[in-house]
């Protein structure tokens, strides 16, 4: 089964694999690269000198970066074998990894035709517009689902100020192309390329607080990334209130160094330690980020980490479902709160889904129906589930939703102590003649539970193990030794 992620979906995993805001652009310049100019080389020993350029750039990279962005203009100067080496880098990034398309375009007469080239084609999952023709421009871009567009607003080239910042500089002509663009797709469509200048990155900032911002690579001297005080300026600037809405790109001069993974994985570490003081200090900030270092990766550790500090887990005698009484209790309700822990959430069962074979998602109420509702928007596949009870009045369904008998329904759960809710859905959904092989849940309490849901026919799959959090709890100082106990002694 493939499931293709929307690009800002594709992104936020990205920038969470990553740990990353940066972006590569992967440029067939000679003048970067130094393999030779189009006068002194054949150009089929140009481009294959250019594409080992890029093949490297990548395999060194790809676990830095949240994106890759692709400028159309330096591929095109190469005639055909330009052309063939940009389709050859598409197919080298990590499918993880959201690609962007730098074309500027701007022609409305062949906007539905390169839209259908860029997205069809070429299978990019965003491309940067020139918006001079206003939102007819856009529309045919938009009508792709899961894609997106960046809008030229603003950039640093000097003498761009003349019409950037026509008629006043209170008045700026690229604000009013903000707020007007702001009517032209929503967050998940549209976002806006700005150059590198902190002062008008912040009024756009503050006229666009929720979009996300592309910064372009048009750094300037007194603009540096690598510099500390420039980073902390654009990052003060350019970030939202929660820390997030901005890409950043690596400076050019990173590409050409020897060790230039090693160098990109410092400037992204420097982005993340600025990032964060940036983020303590702004009061309404609520963006949550690590405070503990690890030595070795752990793929959900902040997962379990904020899930502890917003009051999922908590100590105490605690009545289960089930009947039996633990020391401890989960509660994920407030999850559906912070988007920011739902979207992991909702990424995290994603992950498992993706391998599965299913016509439909069934929730089981009460409890997973909003994740259940999150997986079915995010992998656009439709959604069912089992009443707790049947009315006596209205339409009396056991089963809420459309459905064929002899579908597969994969069952979302979300905590697995007994088995007992999930099998019972699962058992309802078979008296309606569907298919229920595979049932997912966020976290497994062990005891054998997904022994005892194999006996019974279904394949038990979850995202956490309890003692996978209670050892990260513990190893971050967030529990004791005991707390640390009770939390495993079920075991």
């Amino acid at each position: 089964m493939n499931i293709q992620l929307n690009f800002f979906d594709k992104l936020l995993t990205a920038i969470e694999r990553n740990q990353s805001l940066l972006y590569v652009a992967l440029d067939p310049d000679p003048e970067i690269f130094s393999t030779g100019s189009l006068a002194s080389e054949r150009v089929q020993i140009l481009v294959a000198n250019l594409e080992n350029e890029l093949q490297s750039v990548i395999s060194k990279t790809a676990d830095f970066v949240c994106a890759y962005k692709l400028s159309l203009g330096f591929y095109q100067a190469l005639g055909i074998p330009g052309l063939e080496l940009l389709q050859q880098t598409l197919k080298s990034i990590p499918p993880h990894i959201p690609v962007i398309l730098d074309a500027k375009h701007g022609d409305l007469n062949t906007s539905t035709a390169f839209a259908r080239n860029a997205f069809e084609d070429w299978q990019v999952d965003a491309v940067t517009l020139s918006p001079y023709a206003g939102v007819d421009q856009v529309t045919p871009f938009l009508v792709y689902p899961g894609k997106a567009v960046f809008i030229l607003c603003a950039t640093a080239n000097p003498s761009a100020a003349t019409l950037q910042e026509y008629p006043t500089a209170d008045h700026p002509l690229y604000l009013e192309l903000v707020q007007a663009a702001q009517s032209w797709g929503t967050l998940d469509q549209l976002g806006l390329e700005v150059g590198v200048m902190a002062d008008m990155l912040a009024r756009i900032r503050k006229a666009a607080p929720e979009r996300l911002i592309l910064i372009h690579g048009d750094i300037a001297e007194e603009n540096d990334l690598t510099e500390e005080d420039d980073l902390t300026q654009i990052l003060a600037a350019g970030l939202s209130k929660n820390g997030e809405g901005l890409l950043l790109p690596v400076p050019p001069s990173l590409l050409v160094k020897d060790d230039n993974g090693k160098a990109i994985k410092e400037l992204r570490d420097a982005v993340n330690e600025q990032r964060l003081r940036v983020v303590e200090g702004s009061p309404t900030c609520d963006l949550w980020l690590p405070d503990v270092c690890f030595l070795q990766p752990e793929p959900h550790r902040d997962l379990i980490l904020q899930l502890y500090d917003i009051g999922c887990i908590v100590f105490g005698d605690h009545v289960q479902a089930s009947g039996a009484i633990f020391p401890y209790y989960i509660d994920l309700r407030p999850i559906i709160s912070i988007p920011q822990i739902f979207h992991l959430i909702v990424s995290a069962y994603a992950d498992i889904l993706k391998d599965l074979k299913f016509d439909r998602i069934a929730g089981i109420p009460y409890g997973s129906l909003p994740t259940a509702t999150g997986l079915a928007l995010r992998m656009e596949r439709p959604m069912i589930f089992p009443r707790k009870e049947v009315k006596a009045y209205g339409a009396g369904r056991l089963i809420e939703g459309h459905f064929q008998a002899g579908e597969m329904i994969v069952v979302v759960d979300d905590i697995l102590i007994s088995g007992k809710s999930a099998m019972e859905g699962a058992a309802k959904l078979k008296s309606a003649g569907l298919e229920v092989e595979d049932i997912v849940v966020f976290i497994d309490h062990g005891q054998g539970v997904k022994d005892r849901l194999q006996e019974n026919g279904y394949r038990a799959h979850a995202v956490l193990t309890l003692l996978e959090i209670a050892e990260i709890l513990y190893q971050s100082g967030r529990v004791d030794s005991e707390q640390f106990n009770l939390l495993t002694e079920v075991h």
